[in-house]
């Protein structure tokens, strides 16, 4: 099958969410035989490089920079208009006119357009393939959970309006042939706001050959763990929540715990939680060797939706995990099975140090958390999934 890919970042390196996720479902459609083409945003000349690479899995590649001036400039002009400031920064005429260039070239079975921001490109959709819009969550309501979380006036009026744009715009999804999300939270929350009934569930994944169980040999006693992208506002809010809320229950029964947080371009407020059992690392380029050294990993986010990869990686890698409700039912896994859902506070803290300090439980609960990541979310089984919604 000719299968075209509609991303709005280019997919290389595939260090978060949805780079990692266009990647590795290419890579595995890539070895079923089907052939793949690319047509997506740079915003750097520097991202040039990774042309060659992707070239390995897409029979051609067709990049389009998108000037940050210009988004910024496109949002401007947009303040007065309903349409969300998340659309508006990939807008991009010349983008529009490649993309129509390769379809016409291409004449693809099938495309997928990766993220809400890019559905403004199929306002219409061309005869013949079949268009699927994949959602990584339902963006409104990751958007409703930041506005319920904002601070300042300013700030509240902003993500209220985006709010509201967004939930309007979501309708494009009645525009497309089908329409994915990442978790059944997601599903059902936009059936019932949208009334959409072509939506179905496309999991995000994991790569089990990277993210294995690797031992005790890297294991470092009482060390909590939190990764991602540390400009991102949840994982900003994530982090700070648990060191300043969270690590003060936890340091009373434990002293010795060591909060570690792991990811690449910490901004000012991450870097300013450092202190005498918090480490900041910055970017980290063997992520498995880093979760394999802590007794938990937890993700105490308070916005967003969707799934979160740093719970499927670790918990892929036999490492429990300690979360809250964001991204839980994306698992479809039994509180207990190896992760725990809490959000409260003490809660939180107490299952956390429950794992903390008694390590052979922590040993069957991370035999349990590979067990079923590792039988249920491996990129080839979602990759297979995702062929099957392409096909008519």
């Amino acid at each position: 099958m000719k299968i075209l890919f509609v991303a709005n970042r280019i997919p290389y390196p595939p260090y978060r969410g949805d780079k990692l996720k266009i990647y590795n479902l290419a890579k595995e459609l890539r070895n079923e035989g089907h052939e793949l083409h690319l047509a997506t945003f740079i915003s750097h000349s520097s991202e040039y490089q990774y042309k060659e690479v992707l070239e390995e899995i897409f029979e051609s590649v067709s990049l389009t920079k998108q000037h940050k001036w210009k988004s910024l400039f496109n949002c401007l002009l947009g303040v007065f208009t309903e349409v969300p400031f998340q659309v508006l920064y990939f807008r991009n005429k010349r983008f529009k006119k490649n993309l129509n260039t390769v379809i016409e070239r291409v004449n693809p079975e099938a495309i997928h357009v990766q993220h809400l921001r890019m559905a403004q490109y199929f306002n219409s959709l061309p005869q013949g393939p079949k268009v699927i819009l994949d959602l990584p969550d339902a963006f409104s309501l990751y958007w409703h959970r930041r506005m319920d979380k904002a601070k300042g006036f300013a700030k509240k009026l902003f993500t209220q309006i985006e709010y509201k744009r967004l939930l309007k715009y979501e309708k494009r999804m009645f525009t497309f042939h089908l329409n994915l999300a990442c978790s059944k939270e997601d599903i059902n929350y936009l059936k019932a706001k949208h009334e959409v009934k072509d939506i179905a569930l496309l999991s995000n994944g994991v790569d089990i050959n990277t993210f294995k169980p690797l031992g005790d040999e890297f294991l470092v006693k009482h060390r909590v763990l939190f990764t991602g992208n540390m400009d991102y506002a949840p994982n900003i809010d994530g982090a700070t929540y648990f060191v300043e809320e969270i690590l003060p229950l936890v340091e009373k029964e434990v002293p010795e715990v060591e909060f570690v947080i792991a990811g690449q371009r910490p901004v000012k407020k991450v870097l300013d939680l450092a202190r005498k059992n918090v480490s900041i690392t910055g970017f980290i380029p063997k992520l498995n060797e880093m979760y394999a050294t802590a007794q938990v990993v937890v993700s105490p986010l308070r916005i967003g939706a969707g799934t979160q990869n740093k719970v499927l990686e670790s918990m892929s890698m036999g490492v429990p995990v300690v979360c809250t409700n964001i991204g839980f039912e994306g698992l479809d896994a039994k509180n207990g099975e190896g992760v725990f859902c809490e959000v409260e506070t003490n809660r939180f803290a107490q299952r956390v140090i429950d794992i903390l300090k008694n390590p052979k439980d922590r040993d069957e609960l991370g035999k349990k958390a590979a067990s079923h990541i590792r039988n249920r979310f491996s990129w080839n089984q979602i990759a297979k999934q995702l062929s099957e919604y392409l096909a008519w």
